[in-house]
């Protein structure tokens, strides 16, 4: 079974710990809204004593690690004439009548993907998680460049990543108009490490382009399809758990080969106020949102979708997944409460929205075991993916209030737009 390198930030489970299964006849129901979370909350209230907000990213702050996002914004976010630069999903540029969206991923051979990973499946995601960040600007994908690290010209693994790529790119109508290539260094001892870089271009509506700081006090807040999945799947092929197909198989697929909500996105210009893909994890993407809107949030734990393999799992993991994991590359949106009947009509890429929260004026982000007011608040402390500030380590599944968050496998720079730290 592969496995990603020590190094990794993902908490393991200790050897004297029994590695949790999912039972075939796992319940497919999701928590109920009276779920007991007893066992894995440090307290829950219904009282009026403000809660501790969940953590969603790094610091960085005098003496503490320099998170990814604080050395982006300390070293390399400056003012632009564009019409947005560093801090969203996209860059904007302004050309004549049009505007356009641009984006760049990185994807790094033992961060981003395991060594030994289906090249059709590489060369699917790695034009996906781009795609993802045009679908979250509403963006219609135009054409795109790769940037290649080669440890070595292999040309059945080149035709079958080209090929997963190509085959993605032709369904969206988006082509390929330059790159780079070179060969990675190796060492004395290894090959380079395969390095996978896309900056994809779109083009946006100019005066309903969405980006992340458009949320409002009473805004709702809705999410495509479901997450949790991948994070799964990452700790099945760590051996950190067992999955029974036909869900082993479905968890596989969602880490393997995401799908851009490039439909959805479109679908959603003129409703959605403020607008994130989910490829860091829901609590620390959706806190982007938050900052940039400086608005606060609640979110319905019981109303944030999760697929049936969920049910025969402990809740401890449940979180880490559903609400930290990462790549999911699903939408999270905020909208006004007036569209609730449109939004929940609303189809596309296969799968629908929910709603799971709302915005607040209050700062933080809370978590509630149900939408009405008196639902007890549920404290946990999760951190979404940072390349430079790994988790607190601690076994995956244990019943816990701190629980570490999953390493996603192929993002980790939200604000990706102008340089690529």
């Amino acid at each position: 079974m592969p496995s990603v390198p020590s190094s990794a930030s993902t908490p393991s489970i200790p050897p004297n710990a029994s590695t949790p299964s999912i039972p075939p006849n796992a319940s497919t129901a999701s928590i109920p809204p009276n779920a007991s979370t007893a066992s894995i909350t440090a307290n829950a209230s219904t009282g009026s004593a403000s809660p501790r907000p969940l953590r969603g990213r790094g610091a960085g702050g005098e003496g503490a690690p320099l998170g990814e996002f604080t050395l982006i914004e300390r070293f390399f976010a400056r003012s632009t004439p564009e019409r947005q630069g560093i801090g969203d999903d996209c860059a904007l540029i302004d050309i004549g009548s049009q505007t356009l969206a641009l984006t760049s991923d990185m994807l790094l051979e033992g961060v981003h993907f395991l060594p030994d990973v289906n090249p059709e499946d590489l060369g699917h995601k790695s034009l996906a998680v781009n795609l993802s960040d045009l679908a979250a600007a509403g963006a219609r994908p135009r054409c795109f460049l790769l940037d290649l690290a080669l440890p070595r010209a292999d040309a059945a693994w080149l035709e079958a990543f080209s090929r997963g790529m190509f085959a993605l790119a032709q369904a969206h109508e988006c082509a390929l108009i330059g790159g780079d290539t070179t060969r990675a260094p190796s060492g004395p001892d290894s090959a380079g490490l395969l390095t996978i870089a896309i900056t994809a271009i779109g083009e946006v509506d100019r005066d309903r382009y969405r980006g992340r700081s458009g949320a409002r006090p009473g805004d709702d807040i809705w999410i495509t399809g479901s997450t949790g999945e991948a994070a799964l799947a990452l700790a099945y092929r760590r051996g950190q758990i067992d999955i029974p197909e036909p869900a082993r198989s479905a968890c596989i697929l969602r880490m393997d080969r995401p799908t851009p909500r490039i439909a959805l996105g479109r679908a959603l210009v003129g409703t959605a106020t403020a607008s994130i893909d989910v490829s860091d994890g829901l609590l620390g993407d959706l806190g982007h949102i938050l900052e940039r809107s400086s608005v606060g949030a609640v979110l319905y734990w019981p109303a944030i979708p999760r697929a049936a393999v969920f049910g025969g799992l402990p809740l401890a993991m449940q979180y880490a997944c559903v609400l930290a994991g990462g790549d999911d590359y699903e939408l999270v949106f905020t909208a006004p409460a007036s569209s609730r009947a449109t939004l929940q009509q609303l189809v596309g890429d296969g799968v629908g929205v929910s709603r799971i929260g709302q915005i607040e004026s209050a700062p933080g982000l809370r978590l509630r075991d149900g939408e009405h007011h008196g639902a007890p608040l549920i404290e946990v402390n999760l951190q979404s993916f940072d390349h430079f500030v790994a988790p607190s380590p601690g076994p995956l599944g244990q019943a816990s209030a701190d629980v570490a968050a999953l390493e996603p496998g192929a993002d980790g720079h939200g604000d990706k737009t102008g340089v690529g730290p």
